[in-house]
């Protein structure tokens, strides 16, 4: 079966992230193109470098994740609604992925901006900034923790202790 010629950067980047979850290791150009069917030589030339094609990759999925953000912003009223609406009881997926190289300024300045328009629309519905961090945190700490396969507690029950 021949080679695609050309597939959309939003493909390369699911294909990219699929392999992100079984280690940072696991990307290369010769394992996204094996997952896309792309050549190699094809990956090189659009990305430049595998550290180029994963901060792509990672730039386009903040991208993502905050018109998520913003749509869950307007549809949800509660604290724990927001959360749930953004991941919070489900498996961590995308989130904790985003983590993987904060030592990027730019990933790093979009993950603190990310952090507090989320702590920002926490602190509106439960009223309190301090509460909000701290939900925030215990929120991140539990995805963080179902992604290494522990167990978490009830995001609902953290809501109303704080709220």
């Amino acid at each position: 079966m021949p080679r695609p010629r050309s597939l959309s950067d939003e493909t390369v980047f699911d294909a990219l992230r699929h392999l992100l979850a079984g280690g940072e290791k696991a990307v290369s150009f010769a394992s996204v193109a094996r997952a896309t069917g792309l050549a190699q030589a094809s990956l090189v030339q659009r990305y430049g470098s595998r550290e180029g094609m994963v901060r792509a990759a990672m730039l386009a999925a903040w991208d993502a994740l905050e018109g998520e953000t913003a749509k869950a912003i307007a549809a949800t009223d509660s604290a724990h609604g927001l959360l749930k609406a953004l991941g919070g009881e489900a498996e961590a997926g995308d989130l904790t992925l985003l983590a993987i190289d904060m030592r990027d300024p730019a990933l790093r300045q979009r993950a603190e901006a990310w952090r507090r328009v989320v702590e920002a629309a926490l602190a509106t519905r439960l009223r309190d900034a301090e509460a909000a961090a701290m939900l925030f945190a215990a929120w991140q700490g539990q995805m963080l923790w179902r992604a290494a396969g522990g167990k978490g507690f009830r995001l609902k029950d953290a809501a109303k202790q704080l709220g």
